[in-house]
């Protein structure tokens, strides 16, 4: 492939992560006023035409892995191993 070949893409990149990011905003946008709205009906399921909307609390437990090394760093030593990874990014 060309530089001016790779410069095309990576221009078409930039554009439709552009795109990507404005439809994200309008899903959200969209998402929050359904949400206030059922907050104001006070549910939290709610069934229209054929669509069923629901929008529940619910508790997930998580490992507090900052408060662990703080705590029992030995122990963290012990069990930590790096983890190799790429990050692709175009500025």
């Amino acid at each position: 492939m060309t530089q001016k070949e790779l410069t095309s893409k990576v221009r078409e990149l930039k554009q439709l992560k552009l795109f990507a990011e404005e439809i994200a905003a309008q899903i959200t946008g969209l998402e929050d006023e359904v949400k206030a709205e059922m907050t104001a009906m006070g549910v939290e399921e709610l069934v229209l035409d054929v669509f069923k909307i629901k929008w529940t609390k619910y508790t997930s437990t998580r490992f507090d892995t900052t408060g662990f090394k703080a705590a029992h760093k030995d122990i963290y030593e012990l069990f930590a191993k790096p983890v190799e990874a790429r990050r692709f990014s175009v500025a």
